[in-house]
């Protein structure tokens, strides 16, 4: 009895849930310092959950009445969500302590998120999967409104509730009609009662459509992406880098399971839908991120645009394109937990810096800050040798395996007018002169500056040794 008792608490989700109570048990009884060491124990607390994560193997209490699944590309992306989380708290701790935002219940509120994520990305039922989407929501609605004395803040916790409620029903109706259509939640029933069938019949494509849209509002892709640029506006910088680096990672696993396990013999009915997703995403990413002004903005047009890329290979739907996801979606979190790191650190006149102009003559007065910068900037681009660049080759490549040749020069195409807007601010940093000197301070942790070095190092260094990543992510199945 205690062996199992003592078995179950060492299941990942379970030992997370239970964990994030006690961080808010342990932050509510604090008297000092309380964000700051209910931070360090939440980031103690997803260390652990990720050796747990790697050693686990598969077990009947996990597998529930088959709630939820268990796979290599399952725990790949629950290690990178961990991993994520784990640098958004350490690179946000002194933002939050700078601006005065000092409620433990923030480090909390991305552990309950996170837990939301792990069980998404495991989901292998209708059900558990939704409540594991609304868990993860919730508490990012929450953490996008936490400050309270900002009407931007509010105002973006309230239009991405709203809209979250909206996606919530649309997936909700079409999860009844899938329901209502085969007889089961479960994804493997429902792959089973379906192969039985040479054509989804009208009811069952609506059902399919409505899930769709409902996961394209979650990971922002066009048309469903217009909470995104608000949203990341609105809330605090810090607020916006978990945002930016963790859920997309969720929402990408869920779309490919759910595409490619209930619906994997459906291929044309659903490929359709995720080929239309993939254009507009690239392509509005890539020209409305172009007249913006505003650097989080411009980062919110960069993701729904990263997000069109990653599409491809769900289109793709061959083991090279569950390959190129995986290795896109590393990129993409080391990239983005890069630039947070650097912005969560950067002041103009005692302010933190939001505008594009504002980094002007940053190379002659930071040159080590607007060096590390560029190279960001380059490998989001997609430009070699830098981590970038290969997400997008490996991505191209299970295109064209799939002969899909159109969505490949498209997607060519796009990344060549999106490094337009990655260039710009490598001209400005540059060669722009700035207003007036002395403005830009750049001061950061110890913590965050291993973290940035760390990411930087993987961003610069990745070509000499590509081949652990890829050969992890070659044997990764659904």
């Amino acid at each position: 009895m205690l062996n199992n008792i003592y078995n179950i608490f060492f299941i990942p989700e379970i030992f997370l849930a239970c964990s994030s109570f006690v961080c808010l048990l342990f932050g509510l009884f604090l008297k000092k310092n309380a964000f700051r060491q209910t931070s360090n124990l939440a980031v103690f607390v997803l260390l652990l959950t990720i050796l747990l994560v790697y050693y686990d193997s598969e077990s009947n209490f996990a597998n529930y009445k088959s709630l939820f699944s268990h796979s290599s590309f399952i725990n790949f992306f629950k290690i990178l969500a961990l991993l994520g989380s784990i640098a958004s708290i350490i690179i946000s701790k002194d933002y939050f302590l700078g601006i005065k935002l000092k409620n433990f219940e923030i480090p909390v509120l991305f552990l309950f998120s996170t837990l939301g994520m792990m069980l998404m990305i495991a989901s292998n039922n209708l059900m558990s999967m939704y409540l594991a989407i609304e868990l993860q929501s919730l508490s990012l609605y929450v953490a996008a409104a936490i400050k309270r004395d900002s009407i931007s803040s509010a105002e973006s916790g309230v239009k991405y509730f709203i809209l979250g409620a909206l996606s919530s029903g649309i997936l909700l109706y079409g999860f009844s009609l899938i329901y209502g259509f085969t007889g089961s939640m479960n994804f493997d029933d429902i792959s089973f009662y379906l192969s039985k069938y040479d054509n989804l019949n009208l009811g069952l494509i609506f059902g399919l459509v409505f899930v769709m849209v409902g996961l394209a509002f979650k990971v922002s892709a066009v048309p469903f992406h217009m909470w995104t640029p608000d949203v990341y506006e609105g809330a605090p910088n810090s607020i916006t880098g978990f945002f930016a680096i963790v859920p997309k990672i969720a929402a990408v696993a869920l779309i490919y399971r759910f595409c490619l396990v209930p619906f994997e013999n459906f291929y044309l009915e659903w490929s359709q839908i995720i080929l239309f997703l993939s254009i507009a995403s690239m392509f509005l990413g890539a020209i409305a991120a172009i007249a913006q002004s505003n650097i989080k903005r411009l980062l919110a047009y960069s993701s729904i645009g990263h997000i069109g890329y990653i599409l491809i290979a769900l289109v793709a739907a061959n083991d090279d394109g569950i390959k190129a996801a995986s290795i896109y979606m590393f990129s993409y979190m080391i990239m983005n937990v890069a630039i947070f790191a650097i912005l969560l650190s950067l002041k103009v006149k005692n302010e933190y810096l939001i505008n594009i102009s504002d980094l002007k003559g940053l190379s002659k007065s930071n040159p080590i800050v607007s060096l590390s910068i560029s190279i960001i900037m380059l490998s989001m681009a997609g430009i070699p040798p830098f981590i970038g660049f290969f997400g997008k080759f490996y991505v191209f490549i299970a295109a064209i395996e799939q002969e899909l040749y159109v969505l490949s020069v498209l997607g060519v195409l796009a990344s060549v007018i999106s490094a337009f807007y990655y260039l710009r601010i490598i001209k400005i940093m540059y060669f722009d002169e700035s207003i007036s000197e002395g403005i830009i301070n750049f001061k950061i942790s110890f913590q965050s500056k291993i973290i940035l070095s760390l990411s930087l190092f993987l961003i610069i260094c990745f070509i000499f040794y590509p081949s652990l990543l890829i050969n992890i992510s070659a044997n990764l199945t659904i």
